[in-house]
């Protein structure tokens, strides 16, 4: 197999998986409960729908037809991100999960695309080194927000509602137990 057609090999392996998040996308965007996140994902779903445009010009600037080629690694991803959707409550943690499975399809790309755009310019395709540059600074900002998200709020939030949860779970159980709460320490002094 020579370079250029190891270079095809991978822009068709990438349309299939971008093909897959175009699948994927609605539905975290429905299980997001942080209307930032919801709003990115959606955002983030339009943009895609670009790069598959893109990906169907670097097929006709390459004289390629358009086909895609199975690709199992985005499965995975896509995969992993569906059971956390069936696994986790709606909530902080859950949107804090979103984003760590969408950080892994982002990642997953931008090797990818990083990979087709040397071997692209190796073989002296500029325009669809040009094609491809244009999505993967897509892809890199998409990555870059995720993480302002995720450190600015959405990981705070989960820690935070991880943290109320044990205290909740603390209160019954000494209830439950019989065991004196500090409130109810303080009504037996009362009487």
């Amino acid at each position: 197999m020579t370079l250029q057609e190891k270079l095809v090999d991978e822009i068709r392996d990438l349309y299939h998986a971008e093909k897959q998040l175009l699948k994927a996308l609605p539905k975290m965007a429905k299980a997001a409960t942080h209307e930032d996140l919801r709003e990115g994902f959606e955002m983030h779903l339009e943009e895609t729908r670009e790069q598959v445009t893109r990906l169907e010009e670097v097929f006709e600037a390459m004289g390629e037809k358009v086909r895609a080629k199975n690709c199992p690694g985005m499965a995975g991803i896509i995969e992993e991100g569906s059971e956390l959707m069936q696994e986790e409550e709606a909530g902080a943690v859950l949107d804090a999960a979103l984003i760590a499975a969408a950080q892994r399809a982002e990642h997953y790309e931008i090797g990818a695309y990083g990979t087709c755009i040397a071997w692209a310019r190796l073989l002296g395709m500029d325009d669809v080194v040009s094609l491809l540059e244009q999505t993967l600074e897509e892809e890199k900002a998409t990555d870059k927000k995720l993480t302002a998200l995720a450190e600015q709020e959405v990981n705070l939030n989960a820690a935070s509602e991880v943290e109320n949860e044990g205290e909740e779970q603390e209160v019954r159980r000494q209830s439950s137990s019989g065991r004196r709460t500090p409130a109810k320490a303080a009504d037996r002094r009362r009487r």
